[in-house]
């Protein structure tokens, strides 16, 4: 079975299809209608069950249209219909969803959750975001530097704030697409040290710097993401808010990357937070670049999953 679990865990010559195919796709849309078929009905006949135990906009949204744009069906699930693991065990539901659907793609907290469901389901499992990581957004961002400053890698990728799960996801892809990635934040928010090890295992250079403005020198570009969770207490949020303000990403911290540095985000961001809007609305951002090209995306991964 063909499950897209995590970049580590994808050959990246897939990789690199899959990001081509996203690219073709997208340049084949090129002025129609947002609603209009896909020529290609590569998923005509065939449902997707999305379960989303964690709340979504673009993942939902995404999905579900690269779904009917390439003549599919979706069912949607949240995580109190299905009861995960609770009223019935993740291996039957995964047995039980096998009989009536061709896909599943899965939005949950813990990895295990993920595995599980891959391990007894008899068709592919997308994972759409855990609290370990984040694959599909990967993808899209790839696709997008590249669709603006061309092959990836070799670039310096810098990673500021917490080392979260996409964060982690941006030290698979930097093993696997032959870039280099420099993380900038307070000690106690670092990335994983297995992500870090594995990224350097495949040839990456990875380096953890304090100090923001001297980890941006020379970076092609610069990511950031929200510094609290929708479910952090607000005594949490003013303690991260104080500790991350110096790796906040404004006009003065991008002036010190390359000229023409890129700055990602991939949503939602909470503006005058980890990024001034000054950035976000300004020319080195391709945030809804990014955000479009979940979709195409998100469409090449399905694909590749059923072997079309």
């Amino acid at each position: 079975m063909t499950h897209f679990l995590d970049i580590h865990k994808t050959d990246p010559a897939d990789l690199r299809s899959m990001i081509d195919s996203a690219v073709t796709m997208k340049q084949a849309r090129q002025g129609r209608p947002k609603g209009t078929l896909d020529q290609d009905q590569a998923l005509a006949g065939r449902i997707v069950a999305m379960i989303f135990e964690k709340p979504s906009t673009r993942t939902r949204v995404s999905f579900d249209v690269g779904v009917r744009q390439m003549g599919g069906q979706t069912m949607m699930l949240s995580g109190n219909d299905m009861q995960l693991g609770h009223g019935e065990t993740i291996a039957d539901s995964a047995r039980v969803l096998s009989r009536y659907v061709d896909m599943i793609m899965i939005r949950t907290f813990d990895e295990s959750v993920l595995s599980e469901m891959a391990e007894y389901a008899d068709v592919p499992v997308i994972n759409g975001l855990t609290d370990r990581t984040h694959p599909c957004q990967i993808m899209a961002d790839i696709m997008t530097f590249e669709e603006h400053r061309g092959p990836i890698a070799g670039k310096k990728v810098v990673w500021t704030g917490d080392g979260n799960n996409v964060c982690a996801s941006f030290l698979h892809a930097a093993g696997q697409f032959g870039f280099d990635l420099t993380f900038t934040g307070p000690a106690h928010l670092d990335p994983e040290d297995e992500f870090v090890a594995l990224a350097r295992s495949k040839g990456s250079n990875v380096v953890i710097e304090r100090d923001a403005f001297k980890a941006v020198e020379g970076a092609d570009l610069v990511v950031a993401d929200t510094w609290v969770s929708m479910h952090d207490a607000q005594s949490a949020r003013e303690r991260r808010h104080n500790m991350l303000r110096p790796y906040q990403v404004n006009e003065k911290l991008m002036a010190a990357a390359k000229p023409d540095a890129l700055f990602m985000h991939c949503l939602p961001a909470h503006r005058e937070e980890e990024v001034s809007s000054e950035v976000m609305d300004g020319p080195q951002s391709v945030i809804f670049d990014e955000a479009e090209n979940r979709l195409h995306a998100q469409k090449a991964i399905m694909r590749w999953c059923l072997g079309l």
